[in-house]
């Protein structure tokens, strides 16, 4: 798998080291990042990504010292440096570099990664489980950012769900309702409408997410955004996950319930590819 690393004005191959032992971020945990998608000469919200960066850094005292737009123009740059068509997976990263308790803004540095990751197959889905490990609320952590130290508690979600078997988890968040899986939004389908926990601070309101949203409302299906309960995860119809990774999947198995791939996951899928198909990288 192929890395390539910008930093500090400069392109270079393999695993950069980015932090040093008394970095900040490396030693308290101030680093945000966020992940977009080139593949097949698409670029599918890869703005809004770069966008979502900036406002993650700024939701963690950073001063960013680069735009969304430059974040863009050096990603098209990176995604050009691979074979034409590849799989990539771009994540631009801002930290704190100097300062302990005290943080010192001014200090915020910026990476931008892009891997070689290929797309999971189509019909490939994923099982699941529902964890015991909650998602945090807004006062208890920095959840409006895409912060590396969300991430942890989705980690040891996806540790305890392999243990059990399964490929994948699903966290609520504190008051006990359905938040997301482990790295993506959820969706379930029941009599042909989708529905998806609301967001309320604790779930990440993916950019795929509300793409998927726009699209199939726009197909005439309609979306309910609202309080999910986990025993209504057992009683779907369907189960679907949106995220950047692998952007639309079915679940194929929620606990003991084997499950088939449903119209809603077909039609989600199908449109937000033909979405993508409008994002060209040239």
């Amino acid at each position: 798998m192929r890395t390539i690393t910008y930093l500090d004005g400069t392109w270079s191959e393999g695993n950069t080291p980015l932090m040093g032992a008394s970095t900040q971020a490396g030693w308290l945990a101030h680093t945000v990042f966020d992940g977009a998608r080139a593949f097949g000469g698409l670029i599918p919200d890869l703005d809004l990504h770069c966008q979502r960066a900036i406002r993650s850094a700024k939701a963690m005292a950073m001063e960013p010292p680069v735009t969304a737009g430059e974040i863009l123009d050096l990603a098209k740059d990176g995604i050009r440096r691979f074979p034409s068509g590849a799989e990539l997976y771009i994540r631009p990263m801002f930290w704190i570099e100097d300062g302990l308790m005290v943080l010192k803004p001014e200090s915020t540095r910026f990476a931008l990664v892009i891997q070689e990751i290929p797309l999971p197959p189509g019909d490939k889905g994923f099982s699941a489980t529902l964890s015991q490990h909650r998602r945090p609320s807004p006062e208890q952590a920095p959840t409006a950012a895409k912060a590396a130290c969300l991430y942890p508690q989705a980690t040891l979600a996806l540790r305890e769900a392999m243990a059990r078997g399964f490929e994948n988890a699903v966290m609520c968040d504190l008051m006990g309702n359905v938040a997301e899986f482990t790295g993506s939004n959820l969706f379930l389908g029941f009599n042909g409408e989708l529905h998806t926990p609301i967001p309320s601070g604790s779930l990440l309101n993916g950019i795929t997410r509300q793409r998927v949203i726009s699209l199939m409302r726009g197909a005439g299906v309609t979306v309910v955004e609202r309080a999910i309960r986990p025993q209504e995860v057992a009683e779907a119809d369907e189960i679907i996950s949106t995220g950047n990774y692998a952007k639309v999947q079915h679940i194929n198995r929620y606990e003991a319930r084997d499950l088939q791939p449903g119209p809603l996951f077909w039609k989600a899928r199908e449109l937000y590819f033909d979405f993508a198909k409008t994002q060209p990288l040239d």
